[in-house]
């Protein structure tokens, strides 16, 4: 039996489109004014934010699940189901770790988790053993060592994507990279204040509106850069090696 084309290209557009997906929900910075009128730097400000990044990352396991089964490979099949299979467990190891946070905010809206933030002080400073969990779980969650499983470079070749190559392989390896970038931005939204300035009152400040989102912008992005390098620097001297060879 041949594999299939269509579900063998289904697969890494699958895994790519979800992990773009979940950035639409995410507050990337202050209110800007355009044209006078106050415009949220945020896609969808929907009061299910947090279950819709769970119900979107779910769908991930479908784009491996699709390519295992596609490529008409036991070997890839094997590893797909390896890898679906962590990706479940610790979905819900990681769901449970968010109810604290979810206590202390009252809501799921991923604004106002982050003006709760602003209000009252990081998360991190209140629910430490909840970020260590969700941190853990999203090591699974992006295939990092040691929870690399779904790769098995080892035993497996090459994991559910042996059979790829050229930018249909290009597609599931960046997929994996923007989900590690993803979880630190949310791992920075919902524990580490989003877009929040560290030790200083905007408030005060006395700039434009625009700067001060261009400013919690940038922010907010070196909190999800450093927190990406945690998870990079999870991968061990192996995978550095590797990279730079």
């Amino acid at each position: 039996m041949a594999s299939s084309k269509f579900l063998f290209v289904l697969g890494p557009v699958l895994a790519m489109v979800t992990a773009l997906l979940t950035s639409a929900v995410i507050p990337w910075g202050s209110p800007a004014l355009v044209a006078g009128r106050t415009v949220p730097l945020q896609i969808a400000d929907i009061n299910i934010g947090i279950l819709y990044v769970f119900g979107v990352v779910s769908l991930g396991v479908y784009g491996i699940m699709i390519g295992g089964w596609a490529s008409n490979n036991k070997f890839s099949l094997l590893a797909a189901i390896r890898g679906a299979s962590q990706m479940i467990s610790y979905e819900l190891a990681m769901g449970l770790s968010l109810i604290a946070v979810l206590m202390l905010t009252g809501s799921l809206q991923m604004s106002t988790i982050v003006q709760n933030q602003l209000d009252n002080g990081w998360n991190v400073v209140y629910q430490p053993l909840g970020f260590i969990i969700f941190f853990i779980c999203a090591l699974a969650e992006c295939n990092r060592t040691p929870f690399d499983l779904p790769e098995a470079e080892n035993e497996l070749n090459f994991g559910y994507h042996q059979e790829y190559s050229s930018m249909k392989l290009g597609f599931y390896l960046f997929a994996e990279y923007i989900n590690m970038f993803i979880s630190g931005v949310i791992m920075a939204t919902l524990y580490f204040g989003g877009y929040d300035i560290p030790f200083v009152n905007e408030a005060n400040w006395g700039i434009s509106q625009n700067l001060l989102a261009f400013i919690s912008f940038a922010v907010l992005l070196a909190k999800a850069f450093f927190l990406y390098l945690c998870l990079c620097g999870s991968a061990g001297p192996f995978h550095v090696s590797a990279l730079t060879n």
